[in-house]
């Protein structure tokens, strides 16, 4: 009988052990999350047959275009993510891999990712109407603003919840409308003095803004980079780092000036 050298076998061990670690890693659970292109919602019009922003104390205006803030979907924190979703994700250019803890925070059960979701979308709410009435000089004690907007969490609405705000209020200050009738989709947090922050997913969310009819879409100026990798064809870009220089852009785009670009 053939006699197998001492490094046949120990080759053909290693081999052997390396099929096994393979098919492990092929079948076991991986740390990560599938995201997608979510649904996105006019925050100057309902939601679900509930008006996403509601004010009162002081006269409102009637608007037209629309002002679309843009959420990802993600598979479950508690989804089993296998290597052959990841290679789907990969080859596919509406969807993303990306580490479970960049898409949740880490460490919490699926109720309390749920409860920092939604503490994140109430301070964001706040944010928004604070720097929205600060821009309108009203005060928050005579006016009052209702910010509704169901399944939705995290902080990534607030540049477009102030926007609505001031173009329900005020429009663009000279008696017409911030979007000047366009779709305009929009991304970015915001704190009570106006700056704007990043949030992630840009790509997905340019695919979800071209899906329902953008045509212009507001990045937090630190995105640019990934926003314009694979920026959607029709779809205009301008980047935003305060509320006054997104106020200032769509103006400048209504009134036929350049705007600012990534």
């Amino acid at each position: 009988m053939l006699q197998l050298s001492r490094r046949t076998t120990v080759l053909t061990v290693c081999a052997a052990v390396l099929v096994a670690l393979l098919a492990v890693a092929a079948f076991a659970p991986l740390p990560v999350s599938i995201v997608m292109p979510g649904p996105t919602a006019d925050v100057l019009g309902s939601s679900k047959g509930t008006q996403v922003i509601t004010i009162t104390g002081t006269p409102v205006r009637a608007t037209t275009g629309q002002l679309r803030m843009l959420t990802v979907s993600a598979t479950a924190p508690n989804a089993s993510v296998h290597f052959s979703d990841v290679w789907r994700a990969w080859w596919n250019k509406d969807q993303a891999a990306m580490p479970r803890d960049s898409v949740y925070p880490s460490g919490g059960s699926v109720q309390q990712i749920t409860k920092v979701n939604q503490k994140e979308m109430t301070q964001s709410q706040e944010n928004a109407t604070a720097a929205a009435l600060q821009h309108l000089g009203l005060s928050p004690s005579q006016v009052k603003v209702k910010l509704q907007l169901a399944d939705v969490g995290g902080p990534s609405a607030g540049l477009l919840f102030t926007l609505g705000i001031i173009d329900k209020v005020d429009g663009n200050g000279h008696g017409g409308d911030l979007t000047g009738g366009r779709v305009v989709a929009g991304t970015g947090t915001i704190d009570p003095s106006g700056k704007v922050g990043a949030v992630g997913g840009v790509p997905l969310k340019e695919v979800s803004a071209k899906r329902d009819g953008a045509t212009v879409f507001l990045v937090p100026r630190a995105e640019c980079s990934d926003a314009k990798a694979q920026l959607p064809s029709g779809l205009k870009l301008i980047p935003v780092q305060t509320l006054d220089g997104a106020l200032s852009a769509l103006n400048d785009l209504n009134a036929g000036k350049p705007t600012p670009a990534c």
